[in-house]
């Protein structure tokens, strides 16, 4: 492809808008263009990419046996209604009327017509597993579309399912596709880590996130280096750092202490001269059974999203709440002397504390757990940097990353209220048993980016950059330098490479200015000063390094470097 012919309108100086580095190189290098807020055009090299990466995806499912279909991207609603999403998801889904006034939605995901579809057509255990796949365009109305194509309101997404017999089958089916993302990931360049999730709106009994470790990431993931485990922060388990008593029990009897306009842990904390270790933060809830109070350490933070599992939906108490359950000011509730229901971090249930005294400028010190208060007992802190891990004690350490995939064991929650069943040999009718598996393509790339990159532009991996090559000739108007360059560029497209050529009239630095900024992983560099020592330059884009071969040795020098 010659670069004359190609659209690549390349930028000096990215919008201000832009901020993730993904989205500001593929902005100054010609790959993206902004309709509107979360909705983008992609050009023809990001275009290339994107197809290289979904030729890469469709490979490997197929490779486990997966058909692939194509689905509508408009959906009735009653299927939808049939499995209560319809109601759970909020303003995120893009609702509409046809002409007809019936109800309709853009797919955000496709587990109900996928599972209509298996409910007309699997009738027979004869005709189970079946796994499916489709890559199509999604849309989710984002409230915070950020980050270029990292969170968009239209995006494509490469989305499968299986259906197997029993949990046994969907057990094979999920391994066979962590098997073939791992693979699909390791082709595509990347670092990323395979780590437990929460199922949050698919819905199943187990989830895995495949995450890419990135500065631009709106994830954090907790790793453990010594045993391998790896969560989302939403699923993980950690030890804090022990709370070290000062002086003896006997220091700490119970006692109130006056605490004028002293609130928060960390006013509190200052005025008594005490670490937030020794505080426990009580928080006045309201859920669906009226309030509660969940209690973690001063030092630590509250993870709602583990809450919600144990009692659902729930929302902070106002200020004029809190005076009328508790009779006291909030910044001054306390664990004791009440009788609230109580869900309190496991990190609690050792050691002697400070909380509120459930009396007005007052704190109490010297709260004992399951002496002054009783309470249930779950993992509801968020794990920190510092904190050792529940399985083997090391330290963990938390990481930035952006998820490129998701997985999930599905179980009946679909084939259940939408009918997908089978007659087993016994001909004794069973809802089939699911799964659901999810790839960003835009998300590998921009993931990419993330990870291959300097000051200069992108450096993509070989494997799913726009072309294979980039030829530089640094003077078109040379005769023998547009010869040796068109000998080049055909030898190379003899051998299956994708080449481009810079065949413009431009100076050579504006030619390598634009090389470096698009990240096409090899330029092969000629100039009249090598062609007269019989060499011309085989320059790695991520190394700088720079060979001197022969013209007709490029092509066996290419192959040996990345291979066809």
């Amino acid at each position: 492809m010659l670069f004359s012919k190609f659209f690549i309108p390349t930028l000096r100086e990215a919008p201000a808008e832009a901020e993730a580095i993904s989205h500001i190189l593929m902005l100054r290098a010609g790959y993206v263009r902004q309709l509107a807020a979360g909705l983008y055009v992609y050009l023809p090299l990001a275009w290339r990419v994107m197809n290289r990466i979904q030729t890469i995806i469709r490979e490997e499912m197929d490779s486990i046996g997966a058909q692939e279909i194509s689905m509508p991207g408009l959906h009735p609603a009653d299927i939808w209604q049939k499995t209560g999403r319809w109601f759970d998801i909020g303003d995120e889904m893009f609702r509409l009327k046809d002409r007809g006034g019936r109800d309709m939605c853009l797919g955000m995901t496709h587990e109900e017509i996928i599972t209509w579809l298996a409910s007309m057509e699997i009738r027979s255990y004869r005709q189970l597993p079946q796994m499916w796949y489709q890559i199509q365009t999604k849309f989710r109305d984002e409230a915070r579309p950020k980050s270029g194509i990292l969170r968009t309101r239209e995006f494509i997404m490469k989305d499968s399912y299986s259906f197997d017999r029993d949990e046994e089958g969907l057990a094979v089916s999920y391994q066979k596709h962590a098997e073939a993302y791992h693979k699909i990931y390791e082709r595509c360049g990347l670092k990323f880590y395979q780590v437990q999730s929460d199922p949050g709106m698919m819905g199943g009994a187990a989830a895995h996130e495949f995450m890419a470790p990135s500065p631009a990431g709106e994830d954090t993931i907790v790793l453990c280096k010594k045993c391998g485990y790896a969560a989302n922060t939403e699923l993980a388990l950690s030890v804090p750092p022990s709370q070290k008593l000062k002086g003896s029990e006997k220091d700490w009897i119970l006692e109130d202490i006056y605490t004028p306009e002293k609130r928060t842990v960390a006013e509190v904390s200052a005025f008594l001269k005490a670490d937030p270790s020794y505080f426990i933060k009580s928080l006045l809830l309201i859920g669906r059974d009226g309030p509660f109070l969940a209690l973690v350490r001063g030092d630590q933070e509250l993870h709602e999203k583990k809450l919600a599992k144990i009692v659902g939906e729930f929302r902070a108490a106002q200020k004029d709440e809190v005076k009328s359950i508790l009779g006291v000011g909030a910044g001054f509730i306390g664990p004791h002397n009440n009788t609230l229901r109580k869900i309190a971090d496991i990190l609690l249930k050792e050691g002697i504390y400070i909380s509120g005294a459930n009396k007005e400028g007052f704190h109490t010190k010297g709260i004992k757990p399951d002496v002054h208060f009783e309470a249930e007992w779950h993992d509801i802190h968020v794990a920190q940097a510092g904190d050792t891990c529940a399985k083997c004690s090391a330290e963990i350490a938390l990481e930035k990353a952006i998820e490129i995939g998701n997985i999930f064991q599905l179980g009946t929650k679909y084939s259940q209220p939408l009918e997908a069943v089978y007659l087993d040999e016994n001909g004794i009718e069973k809802p089939v048993i699911m799964g659901s598996y999810g790839i960003g393509p835009a998300r590998i790339a921009a993931a990419a980016i993330e990870q291959n990159n300097d000051k200069d532009g992108i450096i993509w991996p070989q494997s799913i950059a726009p072309f294979d090559v980039e030829i530089i000739p640094l003077d078109m108007g040379d005769k023998e330098i547009g010869e040796t360059a068109g000998m080049i560029y055909s030898n190379l497209s003899g051998e299956g490479w994708e080449a481009l050529m810079d065949d413009r009239d431009e100076r050579p630095g504006i030619k390598f200015k634009d090389a470096d900024l698009i990240g096409i992983p090899y330029q092969i560099i000629i100039g009249k000063k090598g062609l007269k020592e019989g060499i011309v330059e085989l320059k790695s884009r991520k190394t700088k390094q720079a060979e001197r071969i022969a013209p007709s040795d490029v092509v066996k020098r290419a192959k040996e470097l990345t291979g066809p």
